[in-house]
């Protein structure tokens, strides 16, 4: 069942995100060190979770009058149980009730279970020339950070 987290989850969450980063090492990629995005989170109501505890979750917020998924991470233990697929019909349902036409992420473009698996899920690659200003910051802001270790996309559904 996908619900809103509580804030006494949020730091649970951090074991989460990371274990899920590590399987980024299959294809390559490792992450500059530094905080996770998670713990970052102050407000609840921008994390929507899976399970009690939960076993995944997505961060979300708004750039450019859309809904933007930040994060969404599994962990390792409970992946292709259609925990992720169940979070992003969630992040997109939460977009339609509030009435915004959209929701836009950035993620890798030739690892499987990111644009692919995005792809999949309905989500198209946004050219550039449709990034809004706030988007555009923020993939800059991405490539300052060093995430950019593996080709990019932004992608909208």
């Amino acid at each position: 069942m996908v619900r809103w987290a509580d804030s006494a989850e949020l730091s649970g969450l951090v074991q989460i995100e990371l274990a899920a980063d590590k399987v980024f090492e299959e294809v390559g990629i490792v992450f500059p060190p530094g905080t996770t995005m998670v713990e970052d989170v102050s407000d609840p109501d921008t994390v929507l979770v899976e399970g009690d505890p939960p076993t995944g979750f997505a961060m979300i917020g708004e750039i450019d009058g859309l809904v933007h998924l930040e994060q969404l991470a599994v962990h390792p233990a409970n992946m292709r149980q259609g925990i992720g697929g169940r979070l992003v019909g969630a992040v997109l349902d939460h977009a339609r009730a509030l009435g915004v036409p959209g929701v836009t992420l950035t993620t890798f473009r030739d690892v499987p279970w990111n644009a692919p698996w995005y792809a999949r899920h309905g989500f198209v690659v946004l050219p550039e020339q449709e990034w809004g200003p706030e988007l555009r910051a923020l993939v800059e802001h991405e490539r300052t950070l060093g995430l950019e270790v593996a080709p990019r996309v932004v992608m909208r559904g």
